[in-house]
């Protein structure tokens, strides 16, 4: 059958479409909230859908010789290019189903990690030139009550999704991560390698599991609700983005659910690229 022979002709083309036949109807069971069982913190099907696009990732860098590159036809090498950003736009999901229920408890489960994250920042002045550790302390004093509004939002959220409770996490999440956006700004400013050094990994915790959580209520907020958040943000992610630490934030993500690096990074990629196409 020429199918057959097609594939042992065009193995790697071949596997590009199962992969990206994977990610797609994982992303649309996922919408459905079929989940398949549980994998770790997690869903077979948002295993599958983060493994089929890690692996596509993986394809598009594969090393060939100059003679293969030459001898592929630029056509077939324009498709690759073109299915493997079609599999970029695949949503990931980051979480179990896409119930509010399901939603509120996993930003409930960031808000202690969170916390830690302020609580380090609240203690890294100290470890600063004295200089910039007033500039710091001032670039972040809004932290602590940012996030203790947030925790209490998401705790009562939990306990009674409702459309009120919803718009005061959206306003709130949008606030801290301004104010977060903010300080890495300020932090860029110091001038002071180590100071700076330590400055920038005490807020890009902050920054990750804000981020986190950011995309988690634009997961369960309308589009009107989301452009409305977005119109807030005035130091947009993508300002910032060049002061983020890719490996860091993978790592974090990767500990919190207990799952593999490379799912991780490919999870962060995506809620970027969302919050970014946003608007935020």
């Amino acid at each position: 059958m020429n199918f057959m022979s097609n594939i042992w002709k065009h193995p790697k083309t071949s596997v590009t479409g199962v992969l990206i036949g994977v990610a797609s109807v994982a992303g649309v069971l996922s919408q459905q909230g079929v989940s398949l069982g549980k994998v770790g913190s997690g869903t077979v099907v948002s295993l599958a859908s983060a493994l089929a696009t890690v692996l596509l990732g993986l394809m598009a860098k594969d090393p060939q010789s100059a003679s293969q590159q030459v001898s592929e036809p630029a056509s077939q090498q324009a498709k690759l290019s073109a299915w493997m950003l079609i599999a970029l736009l695949i949503p990931l999901p980051w979480m179990q189903g896409c119930s509010a229920t399901s939603v509120a408890q996993n930003i409930v489960n960031w808000t202690p990690s969170l916390q830690s994250a302020v609580a380090t920042v609240d203690s890294t002045a100290a470890l600063l030139a004295p200089a910039d550790g007033a500039a710091f302390a001032t670039a972040t004093a809004g932290f602590d009550a940012a996030t203790n509004l947030l925790v209490a939002q998401a705790k009562a959220y939990l306990a009674n999704p409702s459309a009120s409770l919803l718009a005061q996490l959206q306003t709130q999440i949008v606030l801290l991560q301004q104010q977060v956006n903010s300080s890495l700004l300020q932090a860029a400013k110091i001038v002071d390698a180590k100071s700076q050094q330590h400055a920038m990994a005490a807020i890009q915790a902050v920054a990750t599991i804000v981020n986190a959580i950011l995309s988690l209520v634009q997961s369960i907020s309308s589009k009107a609700a989301v452009a409305q958040m977005a119109a807030q943000a005035t130091v947009p992610l993508a300002t910032v983005r060049p002061y983020l630490d890719d490996a860091k934030a993978a790592a974090t993500v990767a500990a919190h659910y207990d799952e593999p690096l490379a799912v991780a990074r490919a999870q962060v990629a995506q809620a970027e690229r969302d919050e970014i196409c946003a608007g935020f």
